[in-house]
């Protein structure tokens, strides 16, 4: 019954979500009217249907209506909150940018303070309705445990944290043995099944090593006696050291993957590229349109040769793409071999700046929007560079997962610049390893202040 309930809540949330939007729509447009201000019959007439679209996909980018993201009561505040966030931005600029309609400030405030106000109105009332349905009307469903455990202790934990589960408890001590020498489960263990049965347990997880599941047939004939589900879930802590994750492919073969890789999901490169593109645009756009010519006259004024340096460099899935960089040094012969190197006396004077400032980089946005190259991850090496620490480095080319960044998370925390010893590249890996496997929207932003912060405060390996 309880899953019968969330499953209503979990469509009712954006119709009444659709509802409230246009609702407070009509009433911000009569409200700021009431005020004395003007808006245009533009807005009323044709706009609300872009709002609602905008609205839909600020939604699916942040996954405000899955089944994740409708799970816990934290996950649908934040989505709500940054999907009223980046509707306010884009539904501004859009109104801003469009030439048939009069833009109204005070239409927008109004409109999104009530929006606010509308949203946590809503989310207040739909956790007051399923905390009623759970313990007034006894909705929640009573669960049972098998497996002492690690992965038996870290799910017990779980549920009985859940305020829609009854946690029954474990079934068994994880000393004695379930089945005798024929396979047969024992007296003792049958009665307890039972016994949770008549409590009103209707669901038995089951946590089992993997040598021991044989006995899943036997748990299960006398489960389907007793009207109890059993959901079985293997204890891999044991087997495997190391974090895993299991998905399914073709919804049948179970696959277990041995390292957690967010950016696996379409949804998440779909954030990431978003990111990316207007990111770089607005670099390109606001920034590099007039320091690019500036920085180019410099460079020309003091060393013969190109404006903009290009080099082979290792990229996603280890292939190779020229990446851009304003050109620090003379032109020499050693670029594709040697690193920059303290006081090297191939930089030239604006060289050094740029290179201190880490403005060579900025042409590596053109990569960015060229899909070489994303704002955040792992630095590009020289294809030598990496052939030679490939050869050295424990899992140096699992950062080749990703595509490399303009920044990272290892450039952040100092590992940057010239490699001396193999073990600073190591702890260099060990930084993008953890990005790969803790990627998140709000870390690639971290990042990119904490980027901005180092640039103007300065770096020391930073040449």
């Amino acid at each position: 019954m309880q899953t019968r309930y969330l499953y209503l809540l979990k469509y009712i949330l954006p119709i009444t979500d659709i509802v409230m939007l246009n609702l407070v729509y009509v009433l911000s447009y009569y409200l700021t009217e009431y005020l004395g201000k003007t808006v245009s019959y533009e807005l009323w007439q044709h706009y609300m249907v872009v709002c609602n679209l905008m609205w839909m996909f600020n939604s699916v980018i942040f996954g405000l209506y899955t089944d994740y993201g409708s799970r816990r009561l934290e996950r649908i505040y934040r989505g709500t909150w940054r999907s009223i966030a980046l509707h306010g931005v884009g539904f501004a600029l859009y109104l801003l940018f469009s030439r048939d309609v009069e833009f109204s400030r005070t239409f927008l405030v109004v409109f999104y303070a009530l929006l606010l106000g509308a949203f946590i109105l809503n989310r207040f009332l739909g956790t007051a309705f399923q905390f009623l349905l759970v313990q007034r009307f006894n909705v929640n469903k009573k669960v049972a445990l098998i497996g002492v455990n690690p992965t038996g202790r870290r799910l017990a934990h779980y549920l009985d944290s859940q305020y829609n589960i009854d946690f029954y408890g474990y079934l068994d001590d994880g000393s004695r043995i379930y089945a005798d020498e024929n396979g047969n489960l024992q007296t003792r263990f049958i009665s307890k099944m039972v016994a949770a049965a008549l409590s009103g347990v209707k669901d038995i997880y089951v946590s089992l090593e993997p040598h021991r599941m044989s006995e899943v047939k036997t748990f299960l004939e006398v489960a389907d006696k007793h009207c109890l589900r059993v959901k079985f879930i293997p204890d891999m802590a044991t087997t495997l050291a190391t974090p895993y994750t299991i998905s399914y492919v073709g919804d049948e073969f179970p696959v277990i993957s041995l390292r957690k890789e967010p950016l696996e999901s379409v949804s998440n490169r779909f954030k990431k590229r978003a990111f990316d593109v207007v990111f770089s645009l607005g670099v390109i756009i606001f920034l590099m349109s007039w320091l690019y010519p500036l920085i180019a006259i410099l460079i020309k004024l003091q060393s013969k040769g190109p404006v903009l340096f290009k080099q082979q460099r290792s990229g996603r899935n280890d292939e190779p793409f020229w990446c851009y960089k304003f050109r620090s040094m003379k032109v020499n012969n050693d670029s594709d071999k040697k690193q920059a190197t303290k006081d090297d006396n191939r930089i030239t004077p604006i060289g050094k700046f740029l290179r201190k400032s880490s403005l060579d980089e900025l042409p590596q946005f053109f990569n960015v929007l060229l899909g070489n190259m994303s704002v955040v991850g792992p630095r590009p090496h020289m294809l030598s560079h990496t052939e030679e620490y490939r050869a050295i480095i424990n899992q140096f080319m699992v950062r080749h997962f990703l595509k490399p960044g303009i920044t990272g998370w290892a450039q952040v925390n100092g590992f940057r610049g010239e490699t001396k010893e193999d073990g600073a590249m190591q702890k260099r890996v060990q930084h993008d390893i953890w990005y790969l496997e803790n990627w998140t929207a709000m870390l690639e932003v971290k990042i990119v202040f904490m980027t901005v912060i180092n640039m103007i405060k300065g770096e020391d390996n930073a040449y």
